[in-house]
Order: structure tokens, then C-alpha cells, then sequence
């Protein structure tokens, strides 16, 4: 890190000086990193800094290595800047204080809370009924605190599988029925009266928990306007099996409404009966992304293949 953002980090802190403590994790295809500093002489022990710099050599570990993918991750740090300038402190469901956002030539720096010292210290890839129901009371609580809200600065349509964004994607794609039926699903989303701000990359790995089963989200790369369903089939895909996401499914969306209508402080049945139906189009319309993009991911299954081919006889 440079010694322009060290100083940033040292001002917005009142930190005597910092080390950097641990990499937490890489940024995707090489774009930076996410560190863990630890502060001296201030009551903040440590902050989490994402630090992005623009990669020498473009490393798409998927072999995505194309301007249009570039410009998408450069949109999605501005993106992320502008979301924690503007439009984080109003959000109902948990999430990092922002301490500072600095850009530097070709960098940027965003300062924030360390989750594990405000007490979410846990990360889950197997999760029981109760981790899934706050997460899903954590995306109603989200969608309700920017319903109706104008994404200006955000993405026109969030999530990092939208079809305007993923050309290449569909280009490849080999499943011609969904294929010819990528925009139908897709116009079909975005044409929704009730809209709000989608986090857009909902999966389990960007949520942190606490000892007493409380949650926080974090990665807001991606968030711009658009339906909840597509948050919550995206979550759902991330963290249970094909089985239980059959079984499971009435029970998963009617937790998730429930959750909804309280964050609203009132029950919308218009909005529900409007968004419940295009859960199965966001769940297609993520499975159109996928069999495009890896078409040998594990996330690809028959119930997928039979929801998708329902939503397109539905169409």
C-alpha cells in the first residue's frame, strides 16, 4: 500500500500508525486485495481495507480475459464507492461502516468497520434452518430500507450475472431454448412494478455471523435496481442442496415475505403476489448466466433444468 493511503487510513482513524496484519482475501482476476490492518493508539483495534489496483496481467481464472469483463469490474468499484458514499447508511439490515473512500491515480481505498471486532466473527459454508432464516430476514430487511429507491450511481439493474453485462456469456451458451429465451426472462425481471435495490451477489460466503446468530453482508460491488426475487434465489442456490431447495422452497419464500412485510411495517400483499411468482424466472435467469459461463458448475442440476423449462413454457 502506498504511503497516500496509509496516511488516509492514519487521518480518518486517529491511528498513531498501522501494520498490515493479514491478507484476507485476493480481489477476483488479480484487481487488489481485501487486508486486515491493525491501528496503534486508537480505540479502533483494526479496520478492513479493500484495496484496489488495477491488474498487470489480466488473470480471469475461468480464461475471461476480455475488455468487456474489465470494464464491468472497473464499473463495479465505482459502483461500490458510490454505494458506501450515498446509499449504505440507510439500510435497515447490518453491514460495515464506511470510515473513508480515497482513489489515488489508478487506485482505491475503502475503509471499513472489521466485522469480527464488531462481533461477527464466523463465516459458514454449511448452514442449519436458523442461519438461513436471518440471512433471509437480512435480504427483506435490505430490500425494504430501498424499495422504490432510483439506483442513480448504482447499477441500472444489479446482480453480476445481468444479461446486458454477460454477452459473451450467452453467446457461448449451448442450451438453445433458454438461449432464445434469455431476454423474454430477463424483460420479464425488469419489468416488475415493485422494484428496489438488489444486493447482487447475495451468496453465503458475503455474510458474516455473530455467536448469538445475528448476520452481516458484505461486497456491494454489484448492487442496482431491480426485483428481491433475484437476491434470494441466488442465496438460496449458494448454500443448499438441489433436494432441499424443492422441498424447502414454499417454506424459504413464505420466511422471506414474512420478513419482508415486517421490515415495511406493513403486509404488501401487491408486492408479494407481484414478486413471488418471478422467483423461478430470477433462478432461471441465474442458471441462464451459469450454463454460459462454466456449463460444468455444480450448481447446475435438474432442478434447475426443470424450474427453467417451466419458466420458458410459462413465458
Amino acid at each position: 500500500m502506498n504511503d497516500y493511503f496509509k496516511s488516509v487510513i492514519l487521518q480518518e482513524t486517529g491511528a498513531s500508525s498501522l501494520i498490515k496484519k493479514e491478507i484476507i482475501q485476493e480481489l477476483w482476476s488479480g484487481y487488489g486485495k481485501i487486508i486486515r490492518v491493525q491501528l496503534e493508539n486508537t480505540p479502533l483495534e483494526s479496520v478492513v481495507v479493500k484495496h484496489v489496483q488495477l491488474p498487470r496481467n489480466n488473470n480471469h481464472p475461468r480464461g475471461w480475459h476480455t475488455d468487456i469483463g474489465h470494464q464491468r469490474k472497473l464499473k463495479s468499484y465505482e459502483v461500490e464507492t458510490t454505494w458506501y458514499e450515498r446509499y449504505s447508511k440507510h439500510s435497515m439490515a447490518r453491514l460495515p461502516e464506511c470510515f473513508a473512500i480515497e482513489s489515488h491515480q489508478d487506485e482505491v481505498l475503502i475503509v471499513l468497520e472489521d466485522l469480527d471486532k464488531a462481533g461477527f466473527p464466523l463465516r459458514k459454508q454449511n448452514v442449519e434452518w436458523k442461519d438461513i432464516e436471518t440471512c433471509l430476514e437480512w435480504l427483506a430487511q435490505f430490500h425494504a430500507s430501498y424499495l422504490s429507491e432510483i439506483p442513480d450511481g448504482l447499477w441500472d439493474v444489479g446482480t453480476y450475472w445481468h444479461l446486458e453485462t454477460r454477452p459473451q456469456e450467452l453467446e457461448v451458451l449451448q442450451d438453445n431454448p433458454l438461449k432464445n429465451a434469455a431476454v423474454t426472462i430477463n424483460n420479464k425481471l425488469n419489468s416488475c412494478n415493485f422494484k428496489t435495490f438488489v444486493h447482487g451477489d447475495a451468496k453465503l460466503a458475503n455474510f458474516c455471523f455473530s455467536e448469538n446468530g445475528q448476520v452481516a453482508g458484505v461486497d456491494f460491488q454489484y448492487v442496482g435496481g431491480g426485483c428481491g426475487m433475484k437476491d434470494v434465489a441466488y442465496f438460496i442456490g449458494s448454500c443448499l442442496n438441489e433436494s432441499d431447495c424443492e422441498r424447502l422452497e414454499s417454506k424459504l419464500l413464505d420466511t422471506y415475505f414474512a420478513h419482508l412485510h415486517k421490515a415495511l411495517g406493513k403486509k404488501n400483499e401487491a408486492l408479494e403476489k407481484e414478486w413471488r411468482p418471478l422467483y423461478r424466472v430470477a433462478w432461471a435467469d441465474f442458471h441462464r448466466f451459469l450454463k454460459g459461463w462454466s456449463p460444468g458448475h455444480w450448481k447446475i442440476n435438474s432442478y434447475s433444468e426443470r424450474i427453467t423449462a417451466e419458466v420458458i413454457k410459462n413465458l
